[in-house]
């Protein structure tokens, strides 16, 4: 049995036994794992070591980049996005790159097609993504695809935002985004009749399709609000957390004569500031005005 395992170190005990019988002798394949785990025991079976064939190498370390931290939560819109790549085939021998993102807390999605998928054409993503968010972004999560290194993390951190990259091959880990990706799949890309496969016109398409998908689809996950009525609830709900002012003196219902109304007091440049409310009022109105239209290249910095 030494003699077999050593010839053929990579067969288990059920081959082994199989050889053994064959040659005359009445053994069961439970033996021969226990005569196997004996010999190891006492050192007279080594198994060896294996050779390195793979040619891929070691990924380069991330400078920026980290894993997402256990006690990250994200709260509210901005605290996460999702952003991840889909091959788009219209023809054969035709690929585009379509790069979704996802805020995983209102649902409001960025979608933008590019001809390839580099850390140039990701990194000119973000400035898409930073005009069309209407809310500031706090931290990216993307998987370990090379489109995701390089100028793209540069920017990240250019723009303070927290860059999360998943462990290999987890891609459930980026759920949001890429059930976003299967629904812009099967309502848009599969629906549209496309007569012009050009950049441009897909990105016309797109832009189309994105609005339609912020502003009028429902959506289960938000109690079938659309992203841009679960921001319009966030907004309500922030005025509403917004202590009383002081009467303004002449407005209309209001008892404070001219001349007898109150100063407010001062704010405290030091003091800790809600990082909503007045981001979320203006990024509404924003929506509200703008997005029907090409937008300003606003970045939230």
């Amino acid at each position: 049995m030494l003699e077999l395992r050593r010839e053929y170190p990579r067969w288990g005990k059920d081959k082994l036994a199989v050889l053994l019988r064959g040659t005359g002798y009445a053994i069961s394949v439970s033996m021969v794992g226990r005569i196997l785990t004996r010999l190891k025991r006492r050192g007279l079976l080594v198994e060896p070591r294996s050779n390195a064939i793979s040619a891929r190498r070691p990924a380069p370390p991330r400078p920026y980049a980290m894993r997402k931290p256990r006690d990250y939560v994200p709260r509210a819109p901005g605290d996460l996005v999702e952003v991840d790549t889909l091959d788009v085939r219209p023809l054969p021998g035709l690929v585009f790159k379509h790069f979704t993102a996802r805020d995983v807390s209102s649902r409001w999605d960025v979608i933008e097609v590019r001809s390839r998928a580099t850390a140039t054409t990701a990194a000119a993503f973000l400035e898409t993504l930073c005009a069309r968010m209407p809310f500031p972004i706090r931290a990216v999560q993307v998987d370990g695809g090379s489109e995701f290194r390089a100028a793209f993390e540069a920017a990240c951190q250019r723009r303070g935002w927290r860059l999360f990259v998943l462990p290999p091959r987890s891609p459930k880990l980026n759920g949001a985004v890429e059930r976003a990706q299967r629904t812009h799949t099967e309502e848009f890309y599969e629906l549209r009749p496309f007569s012009d496969f050009s950049v441009a016109a897909l990105n016309r398409e797109a832009r189309a399709w994105e609005r339609v998908y912020n502003t009028v689809r429902p959506h289960q996950a938000l109690g079938y609000l659309t992203p841009l009525e679960f921001l319009r609830g966030a907004r309500r709900e922030a005025n509403a957390s917004r202590p009383n002012r002081t009467p303004r003196a002449g407005a209309p219902g209001s008892r404070v004569a001219i001349g007898d109304e109150q100063s407010e007091p001062a704010l405290d440049p030091g003091a800790p500031r809600a990082p909503y409310p007045p981001l979320i009022q203006k990024s509404v109105t924003y929506v509200l005005n703008e997005y029907t239209r090409l937008p300003n290249r606003l970045c939230w910095a």
